[in-house]
C-alpha cells in the first residue's frame, strides 16, 4: 500500500474516534435525560421515594380450623355386575323389560319356551305318584302278613322279601321326588328374573332367537351405592391407616372444571392389602350413596378425601405467595404503610384459593394479594380491599406529573457546549 493511502486511512480512523467521543460526551447525556423523563408519574408507575404510593390489593392473614384433604384422580364403578344369561336352552319368547330401565330384584325379564320342561316336570309328577301307589301296597303286604293272625303261615324269608320291598318302594318315591324337584327348577330357569336392583344395559339377543344356557341376555349394574376407586402414593399410606382408626374417613367427589363438590356423601371403604411397585401407589374404594345418580360405572372423577382437621392454623389467599430461588415470600405492609419481603413456609392447601402458612405470619398481618410486581423493599403502598378501585388522580397531581416530565426533558436535552 502507498504511502498516501496510509495517511487517508489514518485521518479517517482519527475522525470516527472524535465522532465517537463527542457523542459519548454530549448525547449521552441527552440520552440519560430522556430516560430520566420516561418514568410515570407520581403513584402511577413508580415506587421510588419521590413516588406517590403505589396502589396494591391488600388481605390480613386470617385465622381458621382447617381441614386436611388428600386428593386423586379415581374411576367410578358398579356396586355389583350381573351379566344376565338363561340356565336352560330354548326359544326366547319374549323380552320383558326396556333398556335402560330400573329393575328390582325379581323383575320378569325375559321368558323361554316352557313346554320342554312342563312335560318333564308332569312325567317325574307321574313317576313320583306311580311310586307312591306301589310303595303303599308293598306295605300292606307286609303289614298284613307281619301281624299276629298269618304270620305263623307265611315263611320268614317271605316276610324279610316283603319288607325289603317296602324298602325299596321308599328309595323310589324319594327319587322320584327329587327328579320332580329338578323338573321343577328347570320349569322355573324359564322365566329369567332380575338377581339385583339396577338398570338394564343395551339387550344382546332378540326374541324368536334360540338361545343356550350361558347365552348373555343383557348387563345389569347396580348404581345405588356404587363404587369409586382411586390411589395415593405410598407415602401417604400411614397417614390414611392413622386417620381411619380414628373412625370412617369422609370422601367427595369434585367438578373437574371447578372444583366445586358433586357428591359428598362418601365413606372410605376398604384400604388395598398391598402397594403396587410399579407405580408406588396403593388402591382405596370408597362406597357412596349416589340417591341423585350423579356418579355412572366407568365414569372418571376427582376425589377428595378428609384426614384431618388442623385447628387455629393461619390462613392467607394463594395469590399473596410468591416464589423465588430461595423459598416461599410474601409482601408484608408494615403499619407505615411500606412492604417488606417476609419469608414463609406453607403448610398445605386449605381450597382452591387459599393455603395455610405454618411459619412467618401471624393473624392479622396485612399480605399484598395483587400489585406484587411494582414492588421492592421498603416502596410505599396504598392498600385497597379486593375489588376496590384506586382513586382517579387530582389535577394538581396530573399538573405535578406533567412538570416533572418536562423538567426532565429538559435536563436531559443539555449537552456540552
Amino acid at each position: 500500500m502507498s504511502r498516501f493511502w496510509k495517511i487517508v486511512l489514518l485521518v479517517v480512523a482519527i475522525l470516527l474516534v472524535a465522532g465517537i467521543g463527542y457523542r459519548v460526551m454530549g448525547g449521552g447525556k441527552k440520552a440519560g435525560g430522556t430516560a430520566m423523563a420516561g418514568g410515570a408519574p407520581g403513584g402511577w408507575g413508580g415506587g421510588g421515594k419521590d413516588r406517590d404510593p403505589v396502589p396494591v390489593t391488600a388481605v390480613p392473614a386470617e385465622r381458621r380450623n382447617v381441614p386436611v384433604y388428600v386428593t386423586a384422580q379415581g374411576t367410578v364403578a358398579a356396586y355389583n355386575t350381573v351379566t344376565v344369561s338363561p340356565q336352560v336352552g330354548g326359544e326366547l319368547l319374549s323380552v320383558d323389560f326396556k333398556e335402560g330401565q330400573a329393575v328390582k330384584k325379581g323383575d320378569l325379564l325375559a321368558r323361554i319356551d316352557p313346554r320342554t320342561f312342563q312335560a318333564q316336570y308332569d312325567q317325574a309328577i307321574a313317576s313320583q305318584r306311580q311310586n307312591q301307589a306301589l310303595l303303599a301296597t308293598a306295605q300292606s303286604n307286609y303289614e298284613r302278613s307281619n301281624s299276629d293272625a298269618y304270620r305263623q303261615y307265611v315263611a320268614q324269608t317271605d316276610l324279610t322279601t316283603l319288607r325289603n320291598q317296602v324298602a325299596q318302594y321308599q328309595a323310589a318315591v324319594a327319587a322320584a321326588q327329587a327328579t320332580a324337584s329338578q323338573s321343577r327348577v328347570q320349569l322355573g330357569y324359564t322365566r329369567i328374573v332380575s338377581p339385583i336392583d339396577g338398570v338394564a344395559g343395551i339387550r344382546a339377543v332378540d326374541p324368536g332367537n334360540v338361545v343356550g344356557a350361558g347365552t348373555a341376555l343383557v348387563t345389569l349394574t347396580q348404581l345405588q351405592p356404587i363404587y369409586v376407586l382411586f390411589n395415593l402414593p405410598e407415602q401417604q399410606l400411614d397417614a390414611v391407616r392413622a386417620a381411619q382408626g380414628k373412625g370412617p374417613l369422609e370422601a367427595a367427589t369434585l367438578d373437574r372444571a371447578g372444583g366445586a363438590v358433586v357428591n359428598a356423601d362418601g365413606k372410605l371403604q376398604v384400604v388395598d392389602n398391598q402397594i403396587s411397585a410399579t407405580s408406588g401407589t396403593f388402591r382405596l374404594r370408597a362406597e357412596f350413596a349416589n340417591a341423585d345418580k350423579a356418579l355412572w360405572p366407568g365414569q372418571f372423577v376427582n376425589v377428595r378425601m378428609k384426614l384431618d382437621e388442623l385447628p387455629d392454623a393461619v390462613v392467607v389467599p394463594a395469590e399473596a405467595v410468591q416464589r423465588s430461588s430461595t423459598g416461599d415470600f410474601v409482601y408484608l405492609i408494615k403499619p407505615d404503610n411500606t412492604v417488606t419481603l417476609r419469608d414463609v413456609v406453607q403448610g398445605g392447601q386449605v381450597d382452591d384459593s387459599h393455603v395455610v402458612i405454618s411459619k412467618g405470619l401471624e393473624p392479622g398481618d396485612n399480605v399484598v394479594t395483587e400489585g406484587q410486581f411494582r414492588l421492592k423493599e421498603g416502596v410505599k403502598v396504598n392498600p385497597l380491599q379486593p375489588g376496590q378501585a384506586p382513586p382517579a388522580p387530582t389535577e394538581e397531581q396530573l399538573k405535578a406529573a406533567s412538570q416533572k416530565r418536562a423538567a426532565g426533558g429538559n435536563r436531559g436535552g443539555r449537552g456540552p457546549r
